[in-house]
């Protein structure tokens, strides 16, 4: 079995509770890093590394640069339901890190797992209350793995070729992909130092009020052409505050089902829960790719952008 940091296609296995509980700090951390309930009910089971978070995007200082994160990988597409966190509908994966995993052979016989409800209730025990912040004006605040990104990672500098190769070597990336990226942030890079990107713009100096298509999950949609999405854009790029971001310029055009609504997520800089009144979409499998962020390029954590009904049109379920 190969010893060494885990990588990109190995396989593990979540360990117990007990062991996780052993790994944790008073705050129910491991450096810093949140294990949060949402994770418990992954214990003992097993899983494919996708990547390793070496390399993931700042979203809390707004930095447009990026951060590293230990010994820490992203297992498949597991993803935070919000159940532990007010319900928040952001969909966030999770971070693992490695001494919550066991990497073993894929030809392992799956071991007997005990249902040690008083390990379970233990780490819960821990983990729960550090879920939250103090109120802030009667209003609750909120503690995740997103919001504590930034004191488990360290700053990484745009112009320092080490990140960008050990996406490669550590196998995250294929040689294409790494190729592609790296010609494209060749040419944007530099633009962005000179102050030349910028988000797409279109010509209102009002965002328009559609009428609502009231979609919901399990609809099939076609996101707009790229022409299309900027007759709905004021000048600064906006369709009632919200951009239509470059990395959702690929799925122009495409047929997806719709994943959600989003009405409430957590507000990574201050763990405030936002409440969205205007309409937000998730579509799946419409992720950010990391390939197209200026200063955070190879970001493997696939965040749902979030999509105004004015960029979807309703399609039949069959054509779908």
């Amino acid at each position: 079995m190969q010893d060494g940091p885990l990588r990109r296609g190995d396989v593990v296995e979540v360990r117990s509770p007990a062991e996780i509980l052993d790994t944790l700090d008073e705050h129910g951390a491991l450096d810093a890093m949140p294990f949060m309930p949402e994770m418990v009910p992954y214990c003992g089971r097993r899983y494919t590394v996708d990547r390793q978070a070496a390399k993931i995007c700042d979203t809390i200082g707004a930095t447009f640069q990026s951060r590293a994160l230990a010994n820490t990988v992203f297992l498949e597409d597991l993803r935070c339901d919000g159940s532990a966190h007010g319900g928040c509908q952001a969909d966030c994966r999770y971070y693992w890190n490695e001494a919550w995993l066991r990497r073993i052979d894929p030809g392992q016989p799956v071991r007997p797992q005990a249902d040690d409800a008083l390990a379970i209730r233990a780490l819960l025990d821990r983990v729960e209350p550090a879920t939250r912040r103090p109120d802030v004006d009667g209003e609750p605040r909120f503690r995740c793995q997103v919001t504590e990104a930034n004191a488990a990672s360290i700053p990484l500098s745009t112009t320092d070729p080490r990140p960008y190769v050990r996406e490669l070597t550590s196998k995250n990336v294929s040689v294409r992909t790494f190729a592609r990226v790296m010609s494209r942030a060749a040419v944007r890079q530099p633009m962005h130092r000179l102050g030349r990107s910028r988000h797409l713009t279109g010509t209102l100096t009002k965002s328009p009020t559609p009428k609502p298509l009231d979609l919901q999950a399990g609809e099939w949609v076609r996101v707009k052409s790229l022409a299309e999405v900027k007759e709905t854009l004021t000048t600064a790029g906006k369709n009632r505050g919200l951009h239509f971001d470059v990395e959702m310029v690929p799925f122009c055009e495409k047929v997806l089902q719709v994943r959600g609504r989003v009405s409430r997520i957590i507000e990574e800089s201050s763990g405030k829960m936002l409440q969205f009144g205007n309409d937000c979409i998730k579509l799946e499998g419409a992720v950010c790719s990391g390939e197209r962020s200026t200063g955070r390029w190879f970001c493997p954590r696939e965040i749902f952008p979030y999509f105004r009904e004015c960029w979807l049109e309703r399609i039949d379920g069959a054509a779908g």
